[in-house]
């Protein structure tokens, strides 16, 4: 079968976006793939882990995520977060995933299973 120079030039741009999109995400151990926008770090292990459970509690306007050192690979002390409902995002493996970004004092991103608000 042969492809027109216009039809091999398309599949070779669409084999390389998937390339691109691949590298620039950082994934969670269980292999889905973190947003770009939420995981800077990806030559340090990313800045997005998953988190216990236990940490994250749900109230009446939000999430509250107290993060303990040790949790999170770059918590290093104890950290409170709140989340407001509708900024959470949706977790792709049904476990709670945090995202911090520039430091360990900022929360970039919150991943909660799709559930839980």
């Amino acid at each position: 079968m042969k492809f027109a120079p216009s039809t091999v030039c398309l599949f070779t741009l669409a084999a390389m976006s998937v390339g691109v999109v691949r590298t620039d995400a950082h994934q969670a151990m269980t292999g889905w793939s973190y947003p770009p926008a939420c995981c800077k770090a990806h030559d340090l292990g990313g800045d997005c882990a998953a988190i216990p459970a236990p940490d994250v509690m749900r109230g009446a306007r939000g999430f509250s995520v107290l993060l303990q050192a040790g949790d999170h690979h770059l918590a290093t002390k104890p950290h409170l977060f709140f989340i407001p409902y509708g900024d959470e995002l949706p977790s792709g493996d049904g476990r709670y995933h945090i995202c911090l970004h520039p430091t360990e004092d900022y929360m970039n991103c919150f991943f909660a299973p799709p559930d839980s608000s």
